[in-house]
């Protein structure tokens, strides 16, 4: 003798299931999922609206959201921090920068716009969200945007047809990647770049700097006050092999 519950919770003893029942727990069932369905689709098109209503700054937000370790704030760094950041690169004769995280674009542009006609910009990113919206926003011939991760930066550049870059720009938050991913970047991005050339990192720690210190024979260091927080500015120059 079976017994069944209804939705109600009521017992129905001694008497097999009603039909009529069953169905109404199915049709409740359905219901629940697709009031289910619609709330996710309410949500997910109030998040498109909000994103589109911010621009650069929803979608930055949302990257940091969906991935904080690999964003370092949830604040696009500010023009003075690009301004200076950018001051010691010798734009004539830069023919590969390469990006490091580079978000939204906020470093892209001000780069796209210091480099030579000849020079190329290649930024790598691990949310595809990143490279997508860049894809989409940054139409320059120069410019190339590539899914995937900084460790992997040799063979990058190499795809492009370089075998150094002249400049690497990371503000990738060091302090907050898994273990052994930091010290890994920081040994390929010595070996990527160019004697002459420099490791420009922004940070809100000492992790990235120091890093940089271990590869890099000269490493010159600022802060930029006109940001939020407060950045710390290294630059790690590659030294030049002496001819003598």
């Amino acid at each position: 003798m079976n017994r069944h519950i209804c939705q109600s919770g009521s017992l129905l003893s001694a008497s097999p299931a009603r039909p009529d029942c069953a169905l109404r727990i199915e049709r409740d069932a359905l219901q629940a999922m697709n009031g289910n369905e619609l709330a996710g689709e309410r949500r997910r098109g109030l998040m498109e609206r909000v994103k589109r209503s911010l621009g650069p700054a929803g979608v930055f937000f949302q990257g940091f959201l969906e991935h904080p370790r690999m964003v370092g704030s949830i604040i696009p760094s500010s023009r003075s921090t690009i301004d200076k950041m950018l001051a010691p690169v010798k734009w004539d004769e830069c023919k590969l920068f390469v990006e490091y995280g580079p978000g939204v674009g906020t470093f892209c542009r001000p780069v796209l716009d210091r480099l030579p006609r000849g020079g190329e910009l290649l930024v790598i990113d691990t949310n595809p969200l990143f490279i997508d919206y860049l894809e989409h926003e940054i139409r320059d011939s120069r410019f190339h945007p590539v899914l995937g991760s900084a460790e992997d930066v040799e063979a990058i550049v190499r795809s492009l047809g370089h075998e150094h870059a002249d400049y690497v720009l990371s503000g990738l938050p060091f302090s907050t990647l898994p273990d052994g991913v930091g010290p890994a970047i920081a040994a390929a991005t010595h070996r990527v770049v160019r004697p002459g050339g420099a490791f420009l990192t922004y940070q809100f720690s000492t992790v990235a700097r120091d890093l940089t210190a271990r590869h890099f024979e000269q490493v010159d260091t600022g802060l930029t006050w006109l940001n939020i927080p407060p950045c710390l500015l290294a630059w790690g120059w590659k030294a030049v092999p002496s001819t003598s």
